[in-house]
């Protein structure tokens, strides 16, 4: 009796991915499923990118995760007559039966990752079953939960890893196969990615992926702050309700690695020249009069000696690198372990934001996070701003600090390809 409550208690501790029915668009009452699609809410440059998602197609997901109104409460309030509207006009149907979904991402240049979406059940962070690697803004988790409250759906997966074991009854296997299939939907978005999506059903291969993910843990690539608020509302439910689970899209990165960009930084209101005139004596800063390419590559490089950043907003791009090691030892905490001590992350908010510019990094009236680096310096450029562009931390890095228990700051990390919103959504409510 010891031995299999032993065993139980273990399998636990894994993965439980459960099938569900999923909300999906119906391809004859919209333009096309490439239109109603948009990037995570996050990662949509504002306001330039939002109003083209918005123009792209009245019924574009980003009417449903960013929506647009005066007040949060009208924000949320709109999002879900939204939502109610579509399910009432057949915009967007539910599936019959509940199932996983294999879904595939291509680009042009080689690129394919393939991953299972399906309702995760949340654990804490204690049960070491899903790793956060990056710290969050409570605002910002604050504004996930009350549009999950108010349309009582998760609206967009996560983006999660894990290492597969490469035995034949895994995950990858059964999702190989599969996506041999014809596809439940197929499409390419305008940044050139193709996305095909299938529907898992079969009791057979729900049953081997699910054994098989109950022996792994998972790292957050993307999404710790949809993650913090389905914890948040999971606590608000009693359980077992829907809202012990959450969309997720799991990923074998031994199979399909994933892409690790840089979150880059704009401080409004903040000029070039006193960004760099709080520096004098504190970094080392070189200007270089190279397009935005050769400016990246000459942070590669110097990245790979110490921690090192781009300044740009003036017309020219500003490398600030060689920081004062007494500088570092006053501002950095010395209770982290060294790799997270050398973070660029970690140097930019402890000793850059807190200490040298003074700003503070969870206020957006203040600072932006932008995952595009053109974007971002153009935004710097047009609102007399300051880009601070990042080189991005190795996945290793990321995933050993991970498993440490010991986060990073706020957006270090951009991993990708990231699932595009729109594909499949999952009600709570069905």
């Amino acid at each position: 009796m010891n031995t299999a409550g032993h065993s139980e208690a273990t399998e636990r501790r894994g993965l439980e991915l459960t099938p569900f029915r999923g909300l999906r668009y119906d391809p004859d009452l919209v333009g096309s499923l490439a239109a109603v699609t948009s990037p995570p809410y996050d990662v949509v440059v504002r306001p330039d990118g939002l109003h083209h998602l918005q123009d792209s197609d009245p019924h574009n997901i980003v009417r449903l995760i960013l929506p647009q109104a005066t007040t949060v409460g009208a924000r949320n309030e709109q999002a879900a007559d939204t939502l109610h509207r579509w399910l009432s006009e057949g915009v967007l149907t539910t599936d019959p039966e509940p199932g996983l979904y294999v879904y595939e991402q291509r680009d042009g240049n080689g690129l394919l990752q393939r991953g299972v979406i399906g309702a995760l059940r949340l654990s804490d962070p204690s049960e070491g079953v899903v790793l956060p690697h990056e710290d969050v803004m409570p605002h910002v988790v604050a504004d996930r939960a009350a549009l999950m409250r108010a349309t009582s759906a998760n609206l967009e997966p996560l983006l999660l890893t894990y290492r597969g074991n490469g035995q034949p009854a895994d995950t990858t296997t059964v999702v190989e196969r599969i996506a041999k299939d014809p596809a439940l939907l197929s499409t390419t978005t305008e940044d050139g990615y193709s996305h095909r999506l299938w529907s898992v059903t079969d009791p057979t291969d729900l049953a081997r992926i699910q054994q098989d993910l109950a022996h792994h843990q998972a790292l957050i690539a993307d999404g710790h702050h949809r993650w913090a608020t389905y914890r948040r509302l999971r606590a608000e439910h009693p359980s077992p309700s829907p809202w012990d689970y959450g969309l997720v899209l799991l990923v074998d990165t031994a199979r399909y690695p994933l892409r690790v960009r840089a979150i880059h930084r704009l401080l409004h209101g903040v000029p070039v020249s006193d960004a760099l005139a709080a520096l004098d004596g504190l970094f080392r800063v070189r200007q270089l009069d190279v397009p935005l390419p050769e400016a990246l590559e000459a942070l590669a490089d110097a990245a790979c000696e110490g921690n090192a950043f781009l300044l740009a907003g003036d017309g020219a791009f500003h490398l600030v690198d060689h920081p004062d090691p007494d500088l570092l030892a006053r501002t950095i905490p010395a209770d982290r372990p060294a790799a997270w001590r050398t973070l660029d992350a970690t140097v930019l908010h402890a000793t850059l934001l807190d200490h040298v510019w003074h700003i503070p990094e969870d206020d957006p009236a203040h600072i932006a996070y932008i995952h595009d680096t053109a974007a971002t310096v153009r935004k710097a450029e047009r609102d007399g701003g300051t880009a601070v562009l990042m080189h991005p931390v190795r996945e290793e890095v990321v995933r050993d600090l991970a498993r440490q228990g010991v986060t990073m700051p706020r957006k270090s990390t951009s991993f990708g390809p990231k699932p595009a919103s729109g594909l499949v959504l999952r009600a709570l409510d069905v």
